[in-house]
């Protein structure tokens, strides 16, 4: 059985993590299957859309896999070449130029939390805890911090990172971490609902826009200003955004060739 499973229904690809009886939890094998995925949905022009999910009801991901190793620590990181799988995992979903989606169906918590943060949108179950537990072993959510950061508030950051404290799917939602939470037995209506209102835009346009968003996040805003200029008028010169006007003007639905 794969530790990560995929879906395919219609121009949505469903990524499943799928170690349940460890709440899901990351680990290489696991990371190596997100990103196998990643790229089988980018290589198939009629994907318009990426879910990221876990089996069972109770956990979307616990976050790392803290069974211990010889040594005693969970994890071994050579200081002289410090690379770790979730580092890679969190670059590679950076990278994704389709919308990345996650379904929070259970509880995400410590590098589970840092998924969901590296994701575009997030659709959570309200009764399921997020948060970041690592203090409560001795550690601190280094890795994922940056994400994090991209998504909550600095002084709630560090509340949830000191005190390892979890909040509800609704907390988060109503603090906006995530974007929609709801009952468990709505989390799929939900989902096709929001998934409904992507699929039908232009993949061009999303798949430009997100490159922007990612460059202009790390930019001053003079910067900014001169990169928006650049892509405005690149993404003028599309064969979608060329449809998209023919349409409007027509009234009509647009037919997206994602060129």
């Amino acid at each position: 059985m794969s530790v990560v499973e995929t879906l395919r229904d219609g121009a949505v690809l469903t990524i499943q993590i799928n170690r349940p009886e460890l709440r899901n939890a990351l680990n290489e094998d696991v990371a190596r299957g997100i990103e196998t995925a990643l790229d089988t949905a980018e290589s198939d022009p009629d994907i318009r859309a990426v879910v990221l999910t876990g089996s069972g009801d109770k956990a979307f991901c616990a976050g790392g896999d803290l069974r211990r190793t010889a040594d005693g620590t969970p994890f071994t990181i050579d200081p002289a070449q410090p690379r770790h799988y979730v580092a890679r995992l969190l670059r590679r979903m950076d990278h994704c130029h389709l919308p990345l989606i996650a379904r929070v169906n259970g509880h995400a918590l410590a590098g589970g939390m840092g998924l969901v943060c590296a994701c575009d949108l997030a659709v959570m179950d309200q009764n399921a805890l997020i948060g970041v537990t690592e203090v409560k072993v001795g550690l601190f959510p280094a890795m994922i911090l940056p994400y994090l950061l991209r998504m909550v508030p600095p002084r709630r950051v560090m509340e949830l990172c000191i005190t390892g404290e979890p909040v509800t799917g609704a907390q988060a939602a109503a603090e906006g971490w995530v974007n929609h939470a709801v009952p468990a037995d709505h989390l799929d209506t939900k989902m096709d609902w929001l998934l409904g209102r992507i699929i039908d835009k232009s993949p061009t346009g999303i798949r430009l826009g997100k490159q922007g968003l990612t460059t202009i996040r790390e930019m001053t805003t003079d910067s900014a200003l001169d990169y928006a200029q650049f892509m405005l008028a690149n993404m003028a010169r599309t064969d979608d955004v060329r449809e998209g006007f023919a349409a409007f003007a027509e009234k009509r639905k647009p037919s997206w060739t994602g060129r």
